[in-house]
């Protein structure tokens, strides 16, 4: 047996970092080994990978797209080869003399299928070292101590499930990714994807697409009344509106039921007309009744990305933000399907450190003053993981950045609004007569008792009051509304609701699911927020339905996750899945056989139907989005070389075409996609012409040719919409400097000593035009001074890598407490000693310098 060092691996640094932080007491040290963080304390050694390090591929000989058909994929060899060669043989070299290795990688298929990968790994360098796993649902000190004191075995079946998915989702992926990007000529960076999961989720959206397409709207009438109490004065709100409460019109339909909704027109104005002419009403009944208002079930994965999103975040960023608060061990392991606290979970403990968090400790106090604490339970019990909730380890606001304290406040409040009391409510239900003929009615809600609304205020608490009206009671008619409406199409899946319906349906994986959204955005399938389809994903979908319905049939995708479930469990072997997945994908390509040609005409189709925006003004093409061999995007017509037409477009972002026409060309306005440096540049034609017809605006002379050819600076507004300060002599000489695309320039008086120019501001400038650091903004005046110097600056901060805002993630304020601290270069804070420096820099964390440490080469 090997006299080294104990190994322990986890799947991420970070992880790994912080694990040794418990194990060694906070005395461990970190060292480089190439570029990789290896952790030391004592005798042992803690390592993080990168996720997967290796990864299932097709060998060498099967990579060249034209000469390997597409079916030859299916039973094609696979093999495993290193994606992280660092990592790979940095773990390889402490394994050789590891006198015992311990795998704490994620606990779940896929934490099991990466301990399974670093398994093997060691096992190639050390075949008789003891391997040991273990497993926490939260990293935290009592979870982490706590497993290491009991270790167990790997779960050789839980990570046959993962690689039976890695091997099915290859072979399906590539051998149909090449069969429609070959048959649409598309190959290189803009191929045509398609996955197990990703064709039933397309399916799903074009599917509702359909749907709002095909809706063929009804008219329909609500009718409306303001009332009062008859014996009250009339009172006038500050709006100069009569004050009341309001009441809507109903019948009951041959059902029985209650309707609001006319859908005769003579017969809706026949009521409006007793409405408007009526002045009271005769109360008919008043009904009141109490509601207990259940507090929400513990979260899943799924139901937490639901509620991230009703506060503005997509589903792959909500789950990137739980993953860091995880590894940080603020939260428990975010991919769950639980929603039943586990018993050995105490609320009582775990809110009590809560009570010190300072945003939402006397709300924690607040509900451990309640008689009892009795945590809600939702419909799905596992024993895996818990579900998402707080751990007693809280970070202080100065440690997250603003995006991870609203997630991690979110789930601390949700947490403590499954131990709080339900709400209660008092409904007020009231029907009145009008004219002895028609009726209305008004609904009204008080809440009596918040309950756990008090702790979670991303809940609807919204009271609706009436006045307390007695049953017999004269009301007064003061004022009368009739609406024409339309039934609506159904909406657009959002992100949230989309990950819903996968689940419900067997769709991918709480793991899986926001990733495969990301990566349909990602291909060009879907654009916005809610998802809608584009042109290219409804020509995928139709083909598919078409040729090969399986690729998108949920069905098929749905049985190989029982399957997989089915290996995890022993009931399947690896191999007796994925050979059933084979002979299913070898009969999709029976019958898409021959069909390459009308595919790939769909899908051309539909791929210039994505680009196009509108009619060529020069012929009777279509001007279409275009890419340059150079890179650069610009507006084509699609008839070349017979015609040459062309616009150009913003050198920043990608192009993205808008549903909004412009009224002058018939054009569809332009978004380009850059971050959050995107914007609208609107019609490229109308932005041409406002370029043309600008002229040039002189503001002193060129430093490159006035010396010897006359040349001079001028404002220039280019014709993709872009400004700069640039030559009157260009092209002949091409000396300019950037200028920001929106606001008012104005050329003030101020003269700058060294090159005699201007200097310039921009006035009511657009709140996404970005600054540079070395501009000042006052109001709503951006002093950018004069332009040559401007750009110097400039220049000097984008290319300066030693400043220590040169590391994602430190901005001004933090570089100066660095700085105060006696770092004050990107070298210095390499070196730190990071406990020592956590030490003497407020609100900055081990965990934070150690990151910035290894993102700083």
């Amino acid at each position: 047996m090997s006299q080294g060092p104990e190994l322990i691996i986890t799947e991420k640094d970070n992880a790994a970092r912080r694990i040794a932080d418990i194990l060694s007491g906070d005395s461990a040290t970190a060292d480089r080994e190439q570029g990789v963080n290896v952790y030391k304390w004592g005798g042992k050694r803690c390592i993080g990978l990168s996720g997967h390090v290796v990864a299932v591929d097709f060998p060498q000989e099967y990579s060249d797209w034209r000469d390997v058909e597409p079916i030859e994929l299916i039973d094609a060899p696979i093999e495993k080869n290193p994606t992280k060669q660092n990592i790979v043989t940095t773990l390889k070299k402490l394994a050789r003399r590891a006198r015992r290795v311990i795998i704490a990688t994620d606990y779940d298929r896929e934490g099991e299928l990466i301990g399974k990968e670093a398994y093997e790994l060691v096992r190639r360098v050390n075949e008789s070292t003891p391997i040991d796993r273990v497993r926490f649902s939260s990293i935290t000190e009592e979870s982490v101590t706590t497993a290491f004191e009991n270790p167990d075995d790997l779960d050789f079946n839980l990570a046959a499930a993962g690689e039976a998915r890695q091997v099915i989702d290859l072979v399906w992926g590539a051998a149909l990714t090449r069969y429609l990007s070959l048959s649409a000529g598309q190959l290189g960076s803009d191929f045509i994807s398609v996955g197990r999961v990703q064709g039933p989720t397309l399916k799903l959206i074009v599917d509702r697409e359909r749907e709002i397409e095909a809706f063929d709207p009804e008219d329909y009438w609500e009718l409306f009344v303001d009332l009062t109490q008859a014996d009250k004065p009339i009172e006038v709100s500050t709006d100069d509106t009569t004050a009341g409460f309001e009441a809507q019109y109903f019948y009951h339909a041959d059902d029985g039921t209650e309707a609001e909704r006319i859908t005769e027109e003579s017969t809706a104005k026949t009521v409006f007309e007793t409405l408007e002419s009526a002045s009271i009403a005769h109360v008919d009944s008043v009904k009141r009744r109490t509601r207990t208002d259940e507090p929400p079930a513990p979260f899943n994965t799924t139901q937490f990305i639901s509620a991230a999103g009703s506060i503005g975040y997509a589903a792959q960023r909500a789950m990137d933000i739980a993953e860091d608060l995880y590894t940080a061990g603020y939260i428990t392991y975010p991919r769950t399907d639980n929603t039943v606290y586990p018993d050995d979970l105490d609320p009582r403990e775990l809110i009590e450190a809560l009570t010190n968090g300072s945003r939402f400790g006397s709300d924690a106090r607040d509900v451990l003053d309640q008689e009892t604490l009795s945590p809600t339970t939702g419909d799905e019990e596992t024993t895996d993981h818990p579900p998402i909730h707080p751990t007693d380890e809280l970070p202080k606001p100065s440690e997250l950045d603003d995006d991870k304290w609203e997630v991690y406040e979110l789930i601390v409040r949700h947490f403590l609004a499954t131990v709080s009391n339900p709400a209660t409510w008092e409904h007020l239900r009231i029907v009145a007569i009008v004219d002895d003929a028609y009726s209305i009615k008004s609904n009204g809600r008080r809440l009596l008792n918040p309950g756990y609304h008090a702790v979670y205020p991303y809940s609807n608490a919204t009271e609706s009051l009436i006045p307390d009206i007695e049953d017999g009671e004269t009301l007064r008619l003061i004022d009368s509304r009739i609406e024409a409406k339309q039934t609506q199409p159904p909406r657009r899946y959002g992100q949230s609701r989309l990950i819903e319906t996968m689940e419900s349906m067997g769709i991918g994986t709480k793991s899986s699911r926001h990733n495969v959204i990301q990566k349909l955005y990602n291909r060009g399938y879907i654009e916005s927020d809610p998802p809608r389809p584009t042109q290219l994903a409804r020509a995928v979908v139709e083909a598919a339905e078409e040729f090969a319905e399986l690729i998108v049939s949920e069905e098929m995708t749905a049985q190989l996750e029982t399957d997989m479930q089915a290996i995890a469990e022993g009931e399947e072997t690896l191999e007796s899945v994925t050979s059933a997945s084979r002979s299913i994908l070898t009969d999709v390509f029976k019958k898409l056989m021959n069909t390459d040609a009308e595919i790939g005409d769909h899908l051309q189709r539909s791929m210039k139907a994505d680009k196009t925006i509108g009619p060529c003004p020069q012929c009777e093409g279509d001007l279409i989005t275009r890419k340059s061999q150079a890179g650069s995007h610009f507006i084509g017509c699609d008839s070349y070389p017979d015609c040459e037409y062309t616009l150009p477009l913003p050198s920043t972002g990608k192009p993205h075409i808008l549903e909004t026409v412009c009224d002058v060309h018939n054009l569809q306005q332009i978004k380009m996609l850059a971050g959050k440096r995107s914007f609208v540049h609107g019609c490229p034609l109308c932005e041409a012409e406002a370029a043309d017809e600008q002229a040039d605006r002189v503001i002193g002379t060129c430093p490159e040719c006035n010396t010897h050819a006359d040349g001079e600076l001028a404002i220039k507004r280019l014709r993709s919409g872009s400004r700069l300060v640039g030559c009157t002599r260009y092209p002949d000489c091409e000396y300019s400097l950037p200028l920001p695309r929106q606001g008012e320039i104005d050329v003030t008086d101020n003269i700058c000593d060294e090159h005699a120019l201007p200097a310039l501001q921009i006035l009511e400038a657009d709140e996404n035009t970005t600054k540079d650091k070395t501009t000042k903004e006052s109001d709503d005046i951006w002093e950018l001074g004069c332009p040559i110097c401007n750009y110097r600056e400039y220049q000097s901060d984008q290319t300066d890598s030693s400043t220590l805002e040169s590391v994602h993630g430190i901005g001004a304020k933090t570089a100066e407490k660095l700085k105060d601290a006696g770092v004050d270069t990107v070298s210095a804070l390499k070196s730190a000693e990071a406990n020592t420096l956590a030490d003497r820099v407020d609100g900055v964390s081990v965990d934070r310098l150690r990151k910035w440490q290894s993102t700083a080469d």
